[in-house]
């Protein structure tokens, strides 16, 4: 099996960088890209992603020999005409392209350069996704980036709808926080829920997730509204629901639950775990089954419960799906799973005792009980 290729080794390498000064070279002769080439790459090999992002942008700063607006057009001249053109294939784009956001969210974020800048990521984004460079300026400028923001809602590109959901997440992964009330695109989310691109969906699932997680009744109230209103297709709408109640469903939430169809208390009884054996070491497969009877034709949204401790000692639970399905009455449905036991890059299996437990509609049955041992 040939080696898996790091993200950051495909996302930013010799080849891209030396791509880079080509094109800048291209539209600014003065522009050094020989130089510019050799002095990233000198410090390439040994940075996370994140930080050969920064450096390609930091040597674009040093490198390109005008500043402010002047450089700012250099930067867009230098992309190819269309992101086609650039080998875009894709709805998030070529990374590449990342470190030109980031160039305008580090040397162009004041208020004289304000407008040309949020323009300019508004058409980086088709390039590559610049919702971590806006977040920069809705902390700086957040009046004048929420305008520009709602006005993105209602763009022809479909990656520049997402960017105005995307960028104003509460939550958004591996990106810093903005100091904007968690519900304050709300007004943008209702714009784009029933948006005819998949991509703009699922970003409004997951903006909406984010809010869940801290004010998960002002996401269900958004929620009934949108429903309500009819403007998505059923499909669409329960793809939203479910994505942006995906974690208080995993904790029980009983609202959750009901909005989506889902009785807590629905007539039915689930047996006990049945594992293949109780002995395991990381990197086993846990085997188990278990069946599920019902009095009355019942929709059941069937989870696993893996519980831990963490090496600290504090209890630790994970949740996974395992179906979503009608129980029919005397039909048993039977619930089987192999579930891999093993250590993540975000997570560590730490030996000792581990319960399993079987969660239905949100309601929690008996747990049975399996040791991880030291390999």
């Amino acid at each position: 099996m040939a080696e898996k290729v790091p993200l950051k080794e495909q996302a930013l390498n010799a080849d891209r960088v030396t791509r880079i000064g080509h094109e800048v070279h291209a539209v600014c002769p003065d522009f050094n890209a020989k130089a510019f080439t050799r002095e990233v790459m000198a410090d390439l090999p040994k940075l996370v992603l994140k930080d050969r992002i920064a450096r390609v942008s930091s040597a674009l700063h040093a490198h390109i020999p005008v500043t402010g607006a002047a450089a700012l057009e250099v930067i867009l001249r230098s992309l190819p005409p269309t992101p086609e053109a650039a080998g875009v294939t894709n709805d998030f784009g070529l990374h590449i392209y990342s470190p030109h956001s980031d160039y305008v969210a580090r040397y162009c974020r004041n208020a004289e350069l304000l407008d040309h800048a949020l323009a300019a990521l508004k058409r980086l984004t088709c390039y590559f996704t610049a919702e971590v460079a806006v977040r920069y300026f809705l902390t700086d400028f957040p009046d004048e980036t929420m305008k520009a923001v709602n006005a993105w809602a209602h763009d022809d590109e479909h990656q520049v709808r997402r960017l105005a959901s995307e960028s104003t997440r509460p939550k958004l992964p591996w990106a810093p926080r903005v100091p904007l009330a968690i519900d304050a695109a709300v007004p943008v989310l209702d714009q784009l829920y029933a948006d005819t691109s998949k991509y703009v969906r699922t970003s409004v699932a997951n903006h909406l997730h984010d809010i869940a997680t801290d004010e998960p009744d002002v996401a269900l109230a958004v929620l009934r509204r949108w429903k309500a209103s009819e403007r998505a297709t059923e499909k669409d709408f329960k793809f939203i629901a479910r994505q942006a109640l995906r974690s208080k469903l995993k904790q029980g939430w009983p609202p959750a639950h009901a909005f989506l169809g889902y009785e807590r208390d629905a007539p039915i009884e689930v047996s006990p775990p049945r594992l293949d054996r109780t002995q395991f070491v990381d990197g086993d497969i846990l085997a188990f089954s278990a069946t599920l009877t019902a009095t009355a034709a019942t929709p059941v949204d069937v989870m696993y419960v893996i519980s831990s401790t963490t090496a600290h000692g504090k209890p630790r639970e994970k949740v996974y799906v395992l179906t979503r399905t009608v129980a029919k009455p005397a039909t048993p449905l039977p619930l089987t799973k192999a579930h891999a036991l093993r250590s993540t890059a975000t997570m560590t299996l730490v030996p000792g005792p581990h319960t399993i437990a079987l969660q239905v509609n949100g309601r929690r049955f008996p747990a049975v009980s399996f040791q991880l041992n030291e390999d």
